[in-house]
């Protein structure tokens, strides 16, 4: 939102007071409180008639400093607020005495926090700077960076600057469609059901990311208004129409710093059981289907040699214009317990679409009325609308009670074999409504899901016990990402709409994401077979992968025999690279940096991989760059080093450009220089004993000096086994801990060998 008409003036109807000098300090051991008057105070009597703001600045965690801007306190706060590790009981406002250090040296105080520290200076203008460990400026509240606004409308808006540097970029906020580096962007925390191609966005994260080496969250859970360099070119502006505005500076120095340190704060991802990371199979959404339909696309994956891992069941699994009553549409699905049996026997998980409105149709609205578990207005009408389900009612999950309802409406689909659901929507959420708790209607809007998701997310881990819980979410807010997975929303099927999938969970990923996935083949339209088989290599090559439309099917018959064999080549590469992808989730579920990486978050200091936004890096060691056209011409960016083709073995020296042509069974997929990549023997599943007869593929850098080490986790993603990789003159020798079954070590274009306990392979 902007306040100002350029430079010199102020919008019209837009009264602005900026923090203007600092009119005492009051320090604490770890925290400090500051307040600046509006305007330059000569006199006693300029203290009279004038605002003053109240600057608290604190740390709740290492290497987080949180500044709590506020003008008027005496303002109801009935939240809902993100739960944030340092809070105090109650919301996040008010953190507790937190990490921090305060230490005053004349007119300037500073809060240190591990590497970050923030400075004021009670003399001259206002102004708070943020210095890293080297005490370089990352970024500073500059004169003007402080201040709240009032509009003709009568709202308040509290609103901070933040210093861009020279180059600076700007990544994050969500999973948005938009421009990768956000700079020059409006960009609104807002939940909307738009699609792919609009600057609306599912998941609105009020956190971004510096290629300076440091974060921002902004603690609001409404509608935060982003102006990255656009209304002020050199600042970021972030503003809230509230009383307060409390955001935190998160240090690096690398950006999987920051992504640990804000996941610490916001919420590590779980980590997603084995079996999910294989290939899904839907019914698609408004297509025809019954059972004979189902198993004759289980079938015939299996016919043509398509590990199948996932079978969802779409909206029509219930009655038209009951969603949701939770019960299979009898006249199309008559025998549901069997028909589940039978697809468990065929080895598959089942997953099942649900949403958290009541049509008016269902069975549940009158049940959940008289229970008092659906949204009023304030007037105590029950909310409803016909957009999406003919008078519909939204599951107030503010409520314990209708959470315990809702998800005991679940529960008998659980016992009848269905292993995770598919939580959609949860965007349109109204504002003229009355919640259960109290709850503020703004700050609730984006919230919600956040409520959905973790309701249905505990319900799994309940039944299906801790590490089997998985849903396929489209909508989140700040610490959704605890509970995945994410996927992309509604596309179209072009290959513009999948560089804008692509760019869309890139984003996501920089905001505390660790895993996701899209619609392979496009949801909206019937996908031309090019656009198939080019998004089936990428859809493969990311943390989850489903085959899902909207009013065709997917399955890879439907577009030619040779999607079908792209269909088999990379769900069997996926399945034989599980070794090494299941420990990129282990570390994702430990560290909360994500699976797919933007090229800069792992070489944040090579100036040409901060734009890049059409490749990617799966793990430290795979650098994917899907393929946009037909003819197959690619571009790609390889960084300094010696790089393997995994499919080829061809070897490329970077830094460098590249002008690659690929069929539609490869893809540039290259091998970082030094990596130790771990390969399933087992290809039919991507749960398999990943450490039965396990393949380790070396790619030793030049020279004498080479040594890497590798983990093999489990199935719960702890670890299993240990390879330790030397080189020995002119030799490899790999020693394994903690099995002693046999293995293959093969170098990359050169010989290999087996054995256990230790194999020596010779190098060329």
């Amino acid at each position: 939102m902007k306040f100002t008409d350029g430079f010199w003036l102020i919008r019209e109807g837009v009264h602005l007071s900026y923090a203007t000098e600092v009119r005492d300090v009051r320090p604490e051991s770890k925290r400090f409180t500051a307040h600046a008057a509006v305007k330059k105070v000569t006199r006693r009597g300029d203290t009279l008639n004038a605002p003053l703001l109240t600057v608290e600045c604190f740390s709740p965690a290492e290497g987080v400093i949180g500044v709590r801007v506020t003008h008027h306190a005496g303002k109801r706060r009935p939240g809902p607020d993100f739960a944030l590790s340092g809070a105090t009981e109650g919301g996040t406002e008010g953190a507790t005495e937190g990490t921090g250090e305060v230490s005053q040296d004349g007119t300037v105080t500073e809060l240190t926090s591990g590497p970050l520290t923030l400075r004021l200076d009670r003399e001259g203008p206002w102004g708070l700077a943020f210095h890293d460990a080297d005490g370089r400026e990352l970024t500073r509240a500059n004169a003007k960076g402080t201040a709240f606004a009032t509009t003709g409308d009568g709202a308040h808006h509290m609103l901070s600057r933040l210093a861009l540097g020279v180059g600076e970029q700007i990544y994050g906020l969500g999973e948005r469609f938009t421009p990768f580096v956000k700079n020059g962007q409006v960009v609104d925390m807002w939940q909307a059901d738009g699609g792919t191609s609009s600057e609306q966005a599912y998941k609105n994260i009020p956190f971004y990311l510096s290629s300076r080496g440091y974060g921002v969250f902004v603690n609001h859970p409404g509608a935060v208004s982003f102006e990255v360099g656009s209304e002020s070119v050199g600042q970021v502006q972030f503003s809230v129409e509230d009383q307060t505005l409390e955001y935190y500076v998160v240090a690096g120095p690398t950006p999987k710093d920051v992504l640990t340190r804000y996941t610490a704060l916001t919420g590590r991802p779980a980590l997603p059981p084995a079996w999910s990371f294989g290939l899904w199979l839907t019914t698609s959404f408004t297509t025809d289907y019954d059972e004979k339909t189902v198993t004759s696309f289980v079938d015939g994956m299996a016919e043509r040699g398509i590990p199948l891992s996932v079978f969802h069941f779409d909206c029509f699994w219930m009655r038209e214009y009951q969603w949701c009553d939770f019960q299979w549409d009898p006249d199309v699905f008559p025998d549901p317990e069997g028909m589940l049996a039978r697809l468990k026997a065929k080895g598959l998980k089942v997953s099942a679409w649900i949403n958290p409105y009541i049509a008016q149709k269902s069975p549940l609205f009158d049940e959940a009325a008289a229970l008092g578990h659906l949204v009023r207005r304030p007037d105590g009408d029950i909310w409803q609308w016909d957009l999406w389900q003919a008078g519909m009612g939204l599951v107030d999950f503010t409520s314990a009670a209708a959470r315990d309802w809702y998800a005991g409406k679940l529960k008998p689909l659980l016992d009848q074999g269905v292993d995770c659901f598919k939580t959609d929507f949860g965007e349109r959420i109204p504002t003229d409504v009355v919640w259960h708790d109290g709850s503020d209607p703004q700050r609730m809007h984006n919230y919600y899901t956040h409520l959905f998701n973790r309701t249905v997310f505990e319900l799994l881990e309940k039944e299906r016990g801790q590490g089997e819980a998985v849903l396929f979410a489209r909508s989140a807010t700040a610490g959704g990402q605890q509970y995945p997975v994410h996927w992309g929303g509604d596309c179209w099927s072009s290959f513009e709409a999948m560089s804008e999938s692509l760019r869309g969970g890139l984003s996501l990923s920089l905001s505390g994401f660790g895993f996701w996935s899209h619609d392979i083949g496009g949801f909206e339209g019937t996908p031309d077979p090019a656009v198939f088989k080019r998004w089936l290599a990428f859809g493969l090559l990311s943390s989850h992968s489903r085959l899902h439309g909207s009013s065709s099917y997917r399955v890879p018959w439907e577009f030619g025999e040779e999607a079908v064999d792209v269909a088999r080549t990379f769900t069997l590469l996926k399945h034989r690279l599980m070794p090494y992808l299941y420990g990129v989730a282990a570390e994702a579920h430990r560290t909360g940096v994500p699976m797919m990486r933007p090229m800069v978050l792992e070489y944040p200091r090579d100036p040409a991989c901060r734009p890049l936004d059409r490749q990617y890096m799966l793990g430290s060691d795979l650098l994917v760059a899907p393929v946009f056209t037909e003819d197959g011409e690619v571009e790609v960016y390889l960084p300094e080093g010696t790089w393997t083709h995994l499919l080829t073995g061809d070897r490329v020296t970077g830094p460098a450009w590249r002008t690659e042509r690929h069929g539609y069974g490869s893809l540039p997929l290259y091998v970082r220089e030094g990596a130790v990549l771990p390969l399933a023997s087992d290809d039919g599943r991507p749960d398999g004993d990943w450490l039965d007869a396990p393949t380790l593929l070396v790619h030793p850098p030049a020279g004498t000096d080479y040594a890497a080490e590798v983990t093999v986790p489990d199935l719960l993603g702890t670890p299993a086994a240990t390879f330790r990789v030397r080189r020995d003159g002119d030799a490899l020798r790999v020693t394994a801990n903690g099995t002693d079954r046999p293995f293959t070590v093969r170098v990359a274009g050169g010989a290999s060998a087996e054995g256990t306990g230790e194999v020596t392979v010779p190098l060329a």
